[in-house]
């Protein structure tokens, strides 16, 4: 696509950030960065990059990621040649003026900068910011703050601030683009950090900017009860429904030297037979899924009649089904699974498995137990002779009378 043609006006989205204040009780199975967790059945991110890519006064989607994340960004549905990824750095000032700098080439005449945790900007607030950039140099949407805001000192109450003349700062913030490059790059320069919001370094080099009325659920989304109140709005209100789902698999030992439980290979003096990869844990919480939503099993939708799926990596038949849950307007709320064996020991690749599993439905890993037991030698398994997996997932979907 020629650069040239688009709409002069460009954003820079910012999502480099690790998301350390939405916290899981369990961090070291869930190390998924905020912007990639699924809302409604989708990443923040993608959300984010799809508003304005939907926007007729957007041209170029600059988007900024953190140096772990290339591979979930490359994951995520966008058009390629409206968005181009760029590495952050260790700061938001610092990797903003990265996103701007990928701009520099074919420079824009005005950009807006957005943070990737705000996936619900209204297309009206995105109107209202360009639209001003027709006559001033930069404009931010603004919340009025109803609450009376006290300073305290050492834990006293010191002043009342005048509530009147304070507003909460939301995203996109709009710049003329050479007037917002400057001034990151003269802020930069002279060594002054620790601004965190665009129109701070602007206001700092001078620049006026104009107040804009902000929406109340443009949130941004930084603790846990956030991405609640975020589907709560994606939905409108509609009441939600529970549903449970069952996936049994077995698959039984052939001559190897490894198993893949989870999307982990762990060594072993056997292998499973199947046609897939043979992942009894992914194909049992696939098909739990699916049970809860009523739409078949791993063999309606990937048969093994077909070669194409002959070694398939079983992360694909998970992560359809999760398509196919959030195509209706479903998430997951929890996953449990107990892997029934005597051989291999799952308790040293525990936490593999379940950072493994969020990496592929996107779940945060407090949601994902897994489990292991043997049989007592009773049975298949204790003979040896393979491994089974009963697994349950726990959905919501729309209700019947209200989903589309």
């Amino acid at each position: 696509m020629d650069e040239t043609s688009l709409p002069e006006t460009a954003v820079v989205i910012v999502a480099a950030g690790r998301g350390s204040r939405v916290e899981s009780s369990d961090r070291a199975a869930d190390a998924t960065p905020k912007q990639y967790r699924l809302l409604a059945g989708r990443p923040v991110l993608e959300r984010s990059i799809e508003v304005f890519a939907a926007h007729p006064a957007i041209g170029r989607i600059v988007t900024v990621i953190g140096e772990e994340d290339g591979p979930r960004a490359q994951a995520l549905r966008c058009d390629p040649e409206r968005v181009t990824f760029v590495m952050g750095r260790a700061s938001r000032q610092a990797s903003v003026l990265a996103g701007l700098r990928a701009l520099e080439p074919v420079p824009p005449a005005n950009v807006l900068i957005h943070d990737g945790a705000r996936p619900l900007v209204a297309s009206a607030t995105i109107d209202a910011v360009v639209d001003a950039l027709n006559n001033h140099i930069g404009a931010i949407p603004l919340l009025p703050v109803t609450d009376t805001i006290k300073r305290t000192d050492a834990g006293q109450v010191t002043g009342t601030l005048d509530r009147d003349a304070l507003g909460a700062a939301q995203t996109p913030q709009g710049f003329r683009f050479a007037d917002i490059l400057n001034a990151h790059g003269r802020a930069g320069q002279s060594g002054k950090t620790g601004f965190t919001d665009d129109a701070a370094i602007a206001a700092w080099d001078g620049l006026e900017i104009a107040a804009l009325p902000g929406d109340v659920n443009n949130i941004k989304l930084t603790v846990a009860d956030d991405f609640a109140r975020a589907e709560q709005i994606l939905r409108g209100g509609r009441a939600l429904e529970t549903r449970t789902g069952q996936g049994f698999d077995v698959h039984r030992f052939v001559p190897g030297d490894a198993v893949i439980l989870g999307g982990v290979t762990i060594p072993h003096d056997a292998a499973l037979s199947g046609h897939s990869d043979a992942d009894v844990l992914l194909h049992a919480i696939t098909d739990a899924i699916l049970g809860a939503i009523g739409d078949g099993d791993i063999g309606t939708h990937f048969p093994p009649s077909d070669d194409a799926w002959k070694g398939a990596d079983s992360a694909v038949f998970l992560a359809d089904a999760m398509a196919r849950l959030a195509a209706r307007g479903g998430s997951v709320m929890l996953i449990d699974a107990t892997v029934m064996c005597e051989t291999p020991k799952i308790g040293p690749w525990r936490e593999a498995i379940r950072a493994r599993i969020a990496g592929i439905t996107g779940v945060a890993g407090e949601r994902i137990s897994v489990k292991a037991t043997t049989t007592e030698r009773l049975g298949f398994t204790g003979r040896g002779e393979g491994i089974a997996v009963m697994a349950l997932a726990t959905v919501q979907l729309p209700a019947p009378e209200d989903r589309p």
